[in-house]
C-alpha cells in the first residue's frame, strides 16, 4: 500500500497553508507522521508543487514528490506521482488530504486495507452517521447513500434520501450518512479516472467522486463511529488546531 498526500502551496483561503506552523513543525509534517502511524510498512509519498514544500519534507525526512502546480484535482496529482514512481495496476493507494494534521490514522488504515480486501471495488472511502439535522440540510456537508453490500449509490450536497411527508428530515428516523473526503484507490482507477473528461453530474454537484459512479466504477465506504476533526481551510480552523495540539502536547 502507498500513501500519497497531495500539497498544494498556492492555497487561495490560506496562501502556503501546507507550511503553516504548528507546535514547532509545518502543518504537512503533522500529516505525514499521522499516515506513517497508520501503515508503518507503506511507502508516504507528498505530492508538492513547490519547492518550498519539497525542502520542508526534506527537513523532517519525508518523500517528497514534485508535480504540476495545474492540477484541478489532487487525484490528479496522485495520478502523476503513480506515472513518475511507475507503480504496477493493481497497486493501492491512499490519498490522505495535505490539510488534515489530526486525521486519525485508524481512518487512513480502514479505508486502504478496506480496498486491498474488496476485490469487487474500484475505491474506499468513509462516512458517519450524521446526528444534527441542520448538518444533514447543510450543502457543505457531502451526503451518501450505499447499497445493502457497502457500496456507494449517489453523493450528494443536497438531503438524500427525501424523507416524503416531512418538512425536515428526522435523524432519529433514518441514519443519514455524512461522506469522508478520504480516498483509496487501485492505481488503474487512477488512471481510468484522469482520462475522463468531468461529467455533468460531477459539476452539478461540485463533487469529483460522482465522474466514477457515473462510468460504473465501484466505490466501498467504511461506517464509522464519528467524524475525524475538521481539516485546516481558514486562519481559523488553522489557530483552532494548534490550540488542539497545544493543549495535547
Amino acid at each position: 500500500m502507498k500513501i500519497v498526500i497531495p500539497a498544494r502551496y498556492a492555497s487561495t483561503r490560506l496562501p502556503g497553508k501546507p507550511l503553516a506552523d504548528i507546535a514547532g513543525k509545518p502543518m504537512i509534517a503533522h500529516v505525514w507522521a499521522r499516515a506513517c502511524e497508520a501503515a508503518p510498512m507503506a511507502d508516504v509519498y507528498i505530492a508538492a508543487d513547490d519547492e518550498r514544500i519539497l525542502d520542508a519534507v526534506q527537513a523532517f525526512g519525508g518523500q517528497g514528490v514534485m508535480t504540476s502546480a495545474d492540477h484541478p484535482s489532487g487525484t490528479d496529482r496522485i495520478a502523476e506521482v503513480a506515472s513518475t514512481l511507475g507503480w504496477a495496476d493493481d497497486e493501492i493507494v491512499v490519498n490522505v488530504q495535505g490539510d488534515e494534521p489530526l486525521i486519525p490514522p485508524a481512518l487512513i488504515a480502514l479505508v486502504g486495507e478496506g480496498l486491498a480486501a474488496d476485490q469487487k471495488a474500484d475505491m474506499a472511502t468513509a462516512s458517519t452517521r450524521i446526528m444534527v439535522t441542520e448538518d444533514v440540510l447543510n450543502p457543505n456537508i457531502v451526503k451518501v447513500v450505499s447499497d445493502a453490500f457497502g457500496y456507494a449509490r449517489y453523493f450528494s450536497r443536497s438531503v438524500i434520501p427525501h424523507m416524503r411527508g416531512a418538512d425536515v428530515p428526522d435523524v432519529t428516523k433514518y441514519a443519514y450518512q455524512r461522506h469522508i473526503g478520504i480516498y483509496a484507490y487501485k492505481v488503474s482507477t487512477l488512471k481510468t479516472l484522469t482520462a475522463l473528461p468531468p461529467t455533468e453530474v460531477e459539476e452539478t454537484e461540485a463533487l469529483e467522486q460522482l465522474r466514477a459512479l457515473h462510468h460504473g466504477l465501484t466505490i466501498r465506504v467504511a461506517e464509522i463511529s464519528e467524524a475525524p476533526p475538521h481539516g485546516v481551510d481558514t486562519e481559523a480552523d488553522l489557530n483552532a488546531v494548534r490550540k488542539l495540539v497545544g493543549a495535547n502536547a
